[in-house]
């Protein structure tokens, strides 16, 4: 157990890694809402460094004696009660965070990444010094959705976590719907406005959404998950056409971190992050912007919806300062709160057992009995058909290839094992009525 300061007249003190935009908004709170925090902590809170890369950087509002470029030498001083870490990656990150945890320093972390590649490692180290760690701004910004899976629904089962966590691609794929332009367009607006960094990769490939969605499935799952464990697919493929399709289906397009418990005989968890059709009734499609929103569904409570700003200066610095009071607070108390809970050790099924309904859209030949090899090819692989729809048909129509005479055709499926519509897919780029498989997309969140 953590314990008691026996001079409770002494500040705590706070060292700060990182000033960018996170950084400094959680700096000038600590500074300015001085008074506020110690009625709320019972004690006063002191900020005491800032680790930086660059000292000669304008930073209006912080005190240029606060800062240091070296960050080992603040996390190792004996006078450092609490870190906030807001640099991001992996290192210096992990080195620095586990020193603090090491010398009993309690820990908030906004850093994603590293908590999805090596969080076991954060927790042992917290576990040992009888200290705190706690990251709710690791995952959709200012919404409160680490704590009522750690803490708040840790008394039921929880199995499903579905969710927008990803603001950029969100705010992309919003655009796509409401404006009718192309991705690249839309991506371009999105640089402008500062939602997209200049490399969008870790956004529009799903590597940020994949690490947030290890982190969720970790906590609603009480098992140790990874990034790496994470079935990942990005936005670049979708298209105008996809947007149409969706709209034509009363559904809209979303990059979503789904997050399941299988109904196997030894229940396995499910984890994946790809753009899929979701129908305009379900709470998810309404979320429009750079706005987040997590979907919880639980065997007692039911279903539960979190929403809110998912990045931003200031929506996460609200996040890194309400687990800095909270840590604060335990600190006064000599307590610590929740650390891992991985008890459970549930297996991560592979994609290919995961069940979904699929939207697939052909290029395909305007010749008599190019619906019976399709429907064949799906049949051959289990895959039941739901519905089809035939469009561009006539003798005027081109393919892909400018072929005469094409036609396209839109299938949607019911439930059935990805392994199989994979196999499906393979088979009908084979047959040579089939021009291309323009798209394959999936098809979600029909029974919310």
């Amino acid at each position: 157990m953590t314990a008691v300061d026996d001079r409770p007249e002494r500040p705590l003190r706070v060292a700060l890694l990182g000033c960018g935009t996170v950084g400094a908004e959680v700096a000038k709170l600590l500074t300015h809402s001085a008074d506020d925090l110690e009625q709320r902590i019972g004690r006063r809170v002191e900020l005491a460094g800032i680790a930086v890369r660059r000292l000669n950087r304008e930073r209006p509002g912080i005190d240029p004696a606060l800062l240091t470029t070296d960050a080992l030498e603040l996390v190792q001083r004996p006078d450092i009660d609490l870190v906030v870490e807001v640099i991001g990656g992996i290192e210096p990150a992990r080195t620095l965070i586990l020193t603090a945890l090491e010398r009993g320093a309690a820990v908030v972390t906004a850093n994603k990444a590293l908590l999805a590649e090596d969080g076991a490692t954060l927790f042992a180290a917290a576990e040992a010094a009888g200290t705190d760690l706690y990251f709710e701004a690791a995952v959709a910004g200012a919404i409160p959705i680490i704590r009522p899976l750690r803490e708040s629904l840790v008394g039921d089962e929880i199995t499903s976590v579905m969710g927008i966590v990803n603001g950029t691609t969100n705010f992309i794929l919003d655009r796509m719907h409401t404006e009718g332009v192309g991705f690249s367009e839309t991506l371009t607006l999105a640089q402008e406005l500062g939602y997209a960094e200049a490399d969008p990769t870790a956004d529009v490939e799903g590597f940020d959404a994949a690490a947030k969605a290890a982190i969720l499935a970790s906590l609603a799952f009480h098992s140790r998950v990874r990034a790496e464990d994470v079935h990942r697919e990005g936005i670049t493929e979708v298209t105008r056409a996809d947007v149409a399709t969706a709209e034509a289906m009363d559904s809209v397009i979303k990059l979503l971190a789904i997050c399941t418990l299988t109904d196997d005989p030894e229940p396995r968890v499910s984890i994946r992050v790809h753009p899929a059709m979701i129908p305009s009734s379900h709470p998810l499609a309404s979320v429009g912007g750079a706005y987040n929103a997590v979907f919880v569904e639980s065997r007692s409570a039911g279903r539960l919806m979190f929403y809110g700003p998912g990045a931003g200066g200031s929506p996460t610095a609200s996040a890194v300062m309400g687990d800095l009071v909270t840590v604060a607070r335990n600190r006064v108390r000599g307590a610590a709160g929740p650390g891992e809970s991985s008890y459970a050790q549930r297996q991560v099924a592979p994609i290919g057992d995961v069940v979904t309904r699929y939207h697939v859209s052909l290029s395909v030949a305007d010749v008599t009995g190019v619906l019976a090899s399709v429907a064949h090819a799906f049949a051959e692989h289990g895959v039941s058909l739901q519905i089809v729809r035939q469009e561009g048909v006539g003798p005027n129509a081109t393919g892909p290839t400018g072929d005469a005479g094409s036609a396209r055709l839109v299938i949607v499926t019911h439930d059935a094992r990805d392994a199989d519509l994979s196999a499906t897919v393979e088979t009908l780029r084979s047959l040579p009525e089939v021009h291309e498989v323009i798209s394959v997309m999936r098809v979600e969140g029909d029974r919310a």
